[in-house]
């Protein structure tokens, strides 16, 4: 889980995921759509490859990369227990706002 959330801490990787929302993309034209070197953007895809969060399949000479869903499910569904909104038990209430029921 630390992989996904250090991966995702980075803005030009929340760009390529929120692109990969849409489809598996050619690695060429992800990096069409940044104005920084090629190998930064392999960097960063490679970020996101080792945290789950993507992958890749060879098609010819490029490689796609697509959305990893169910590691994205499982970041979403971390943040929503975190913020008590998901299915997790709900913290227990703080004594002092018990006090003031009385």
């Amino acid at each position: 889980m630390n992989e996904i959330f250090k991966a995702l801490s980075h803005p030009a990787r929340r760009k390529i995921v929120a692109m990969l929302r849409s489809g598996p993309m050619a690695s060429g034209d992800i990096a069409e759509a940044f104005d920084m070197a090629w190998p930064t953007v392999t960097g960063h895809l490679n970020a996101l490859k080792d945290a789950g969060l993507v992958e890749t399949e060879k098609s010819g000479v490029s490689v796609l990369y697509r959305l990893n869903i169910s590691a994205a499910q499982e970041a979403v569904a971390f943040l929503m227990d975190m913020m008590a909104t998901g299915e997790a038990d709900t913290p227990p209430e703080p004594a002092a706002a018990k006090g003031a029921e009385r």
